[in-house]
């Protein structure tokens, strides 16, 4: 139902009501978090889970009910995974609160700040500079200038004045205005096209993510022919026992599945997350964490981040000593009380410039990123406001004089018809400063020691944006470029490698400045508050918005701080490299085991040999040198640099450890011809040899050894030997006879031996691929 709502009362609350009961409500058409029943269903119903309990079946069927042990281990990782997602969610749903988006809406006559999904059709909204469109809408009063890069792609500014249509997604650069919703809900332009994108591409998934999903997906096609092909050797060409071959069977394919690595992974980007709500900072997109660890360039606008948003008039000075200073301040003033207040500058303007004669001007011109000016047309004169590099021809000594000491400078002058350098005339100089955030020196210095190239990327006057850069300890800050120089792409190019200072950056430059550094090799994090660094928030690796500033660059980000303090940057780095590194290292712990168990299931085949270990067994070596130690190691403090292929580094880790358990047990299997040990005592050895391998590597990646590690690796070391002795008889181990001991003894020694030749081969394997 269509209401012809009136532009300055809006509509009346019965007639909110009735479009609500008609459906007309701006109802959200993104993905809604996920539901409690989704996450017990997600972590229950899992293809591997489903794996276990064939594997389990079987077990039953022929009565080894000790080779259940790895049951336990299976239901508590589901449990786990429940509880923390659950903690996570709810941790997340109260933070989305605060950033919901909202929006100022006029019902009753009264304007009001609601939620965007709480709109309705004809409903009277008001549009200010840095708000993003929620809903199609045509204006009834006012003017503003719209980008709608966001929806449409094309980044050109256009001017919007009564009767004009406004899409959803797009966002005011400049200007305010009243619109009347037209499209709400699904029926918007964005949210068609949202819904389109997300039927197309629902993988948003980050690097890490997709190798595990590789991975994961790559081991369950091959464990069933494996599986079907290790029995039948056991079973009928070895001629072992039925209820033999199904426990050998089951400990291989158990060996092979990598059950808590995703379920780790997922849990230590999802505490990260916590981690980083704790610290005041809401994750949009989980994918970030990973991107955070590999940053290696961060880009920064001066404003909100180097230095604080609120700007400050520090002086005027007269262009002309024939003018009076008194007669250009309230001229000023005119010209600020007929100007929006869009943009920290205008107030700050306002705010100095008190008007005492407030003359209603018959055109307005806001201000814009891409002319760097506003003005104003009177009856009489015109004025223009803006960068004097830009207005004027050649430089200026004032202006350069302030500049060099890090002020910004403005020019205030008169225009004729047409603002042109030629036709301008000089009347003063409005001096500003923003000043510089007390953490600023201490941030870049973190960023600095960890390997981070600073690139500030301003519309400011690069002299001056210099000139604060160095003054907070930036690297090569003195290397500047003014952005109106770069005439083409190859000189972008070649320009966001070289310098560090961009100054006069139109919003399309920043942008093309980060696909440069990206398209150099660089993983790029881009923070930003305004309409003007929205493009490059979108194209960054990593975005980082203010939640005190635009509201549509808080929804482009992938990250929003907050409490909009630049300074708990570094702390949102480390969280990120410290995760994804702790990730790679217990990723690494858990392949030793896949990486040995398919390799022997393989020689197994081949050679017709009988799988050495039981399924109890292994859940034994599985508990004590993987399952506990990763979820502890997950959460250790690490704040190394992210470098190279997740996978493969993982693999490559993991490698030399898993061969080195295929040669010693193997060896066993040639001693054995001779030795003639019983099957009980081999397999009890096996397992000592792969526990013994994995308290080894353990041990090394504990180094350096700090209280909490030692802690860690001691009790792993105390509870494989309490479950090999004391409790042997749950993990269906033997006693061993003194031949036993002496062979497993020899086999001890060569363990370090093996792995640093193994090591040696696989770093010049590595070294070679790359």
């Amino acid at each position: 139902m269509r209401i012809n709502s009136n532009p300055i009362s809006g509509l009346t609350s019965d007639e909110v009501k009735g479009q609500f009961e008609y459906g007309l409500d701006n109802k959200k058409v993104e993905f809604k978090s996920i539901t409690v029943k989704e996450i017990i269903k997600n972590n229950v119903f899992t293809y591997f889970n489903l794996v276990f309990c064939i594997l389990a079946l079987f077990i039953i069927s022929v009565g080894s009910f000790n080779d259940l042990a790895f049951m336990p281990v299976v239901i508590i990782n589901i449990i786990i995974g429940i509880v923390q997602q659950i903690r996570s969610k709810k941790t997340l749903d109260k933070l989305s609160v605060i950033s919901s988006p909202k929006t100022t809406v006029v019902r009753d006559g009264e304007e009001k700040v609601i939620e965007n999904h709480l709109l309705v059709l004809d409903d009277i909204v008001v549009f200010s500079a840095g708000n993003q469109i929620c809903a199609d809408a045509t204006v009834v009063s006012g003017k503003v200038m719209v980008n709608e890069a966001l929806v449409t792609g094309e980044s050109n500014e256009i001017e919007k004045k009564e009767g004009d249509f406004l899409l959803s997604g797009s966002f005011i650069v400049s200007g305010s205005c009243r619109a009347r919703l037209e499209s709400v809900g699904e029926n918007s332009y964005a949210s068609r096209i949202s819904v389109e994108a997300k039927k197309q591409k629902r993988d948003n998934k980050s690097e890490m993510m997709k190798s595990l999903d590789v991975l994961v997906k790559t081991i369950g096609i091959i464990i069933i022919p494996v599986g079907i092909l290790l029995f039948v050797n056991q079973h009928y060409i070895l001629s072992y026992p039925f209820k033999e071959s199904v426990v050998s069977t089951v400990g291989a394919l158990i060996g092979m599945i990598p059950e808590g690595l995703y379920l780790l992974t997922s849990m230590a980007l999802v505490i990260s997350v916590m981690r980083l709500a704790l610290k005041n900072t809401l994750v949009h997109d989980m994918g970030c964490i990973e991107s955070l660890a590999r940053v290696d360039v961060l880009c920064v606008d001066k404003t909100g981040t180097i230095t604080e948003e609120k700007i400050n008039v520090e002086d005027t000075i007269l262009a002309d000593d024939k003018y009076f200073i008194d007669d250009i301040k309230e001229k000023i003033a005119q010209f600020a009380f007929n100007m929006e207040n869009d943009n920290a500058t205008i107030d700050a303007v306002k705010s100095y410039y008190i008007c005492k004669n407030k003359i209603k001007a018959k055109k307005v011109y806001s201000f814009s990123s891409k002319t760097k000016y506003s003005a104003v047309e009177f009856e009489d004169e015109n004025y223009v406001l803006g960068a004097p590099d830009v207005l004027l021809n050649g430089e200026n000594k004032t202006v350069l004089s302030y500049t060099k000491k890090g002020y910004r400078v403005l020019l205030f002058a008169k225009y004729k018809s047409e603002i042109k350098k030629e036709g301008i005339t000089p009347l003063a100089f409005i001096v500003m400063i923003n000043k510089i955030r007390d953490s600023a020196s201490e941030t870049f210095e973190y960023f600095k020691k960890q390997g981070v190239k600073i690139k500030v990327i301003s519309g400011d006057n690069p002299i001056a944006v210099s000139e604060i850069a160095k003054k907070t300890g930036i690297e090569n800050a003195e290397n500047y470029i003014d952005a109106r120089m770069i005439t083409d792409e190859k000189m972008l190019f070649e320009a966001a490698e070289k310098y560090t200072v961009f100054g006069r950056v139109t919003p399309t430059q920043k942008k093309q400045l980060v696909i440069a550094l990206k398209d150099k090799g660089h993983t790029v994090a881009m923070t930003g508050d305004g309409v003007n660094d929205v493009l490059a928030l979108k194209e960054a690796d990593c975005s980082v918005a203010l939640l005190s500033g635009s509201e549509v660059a808080c929804h482009a980000s992938k990250l929003v701080l907050l409490d909009s303090d630049f300074s708990s940057m570094p702390h949102v780095v480390y969280e990120g490299r410290r995760v994804i590194n702790n990730i790679e290292r217990a990723a690494s712990l858990f392949l030793i085991k896949n990486v040995f168990s398919f390799l022997f299931a393989i020689i197994s085949i081949l050679a017709f040999l009988k799988y050495p270990v039981k399924p109890s067994q292994l859940t034994l070596v599985s508990t004590t040198t993987i399952g506990i130690p990763s979820f502890f190691l997950a959460l250790e403090p690490n704040k190394d640099m992210v470098k190279g292929h997740f996978i493969k580094n993982v693999l490559f880790k993991a490698l030399p450890a898993g061969i080195t358990n295929v040669i010693l047990i193997l060896c066993m299997y040639i001693s054995n011809i001779f030795l003639k040990i019983p099957s009980g005592e081999f397999s009890t050895m096996a397992t000592i040899v792969m526990g013994t391998v994995g308290l080894t590597v353990l041990f090394r990646i504990s180094k350096p050894f700090n209280a909490r590690r030692f802690i860690i690796w001691f009790g792993m070391l105390m509870l494989f030997t309490l479950g090999a002795t004391v409790f042997k008889w749950i993990f269906t181990l033997d006693s061993l006879s003194y031949k036993s001991i002496g062979t497993l003894l020899i086999l001890m020694t060569l363990i370090l031996p093996t792995m640093y030749i193994l090591e040696y081969v696989v770093k010049k394997i590595q070294t070679r691929r790359s």
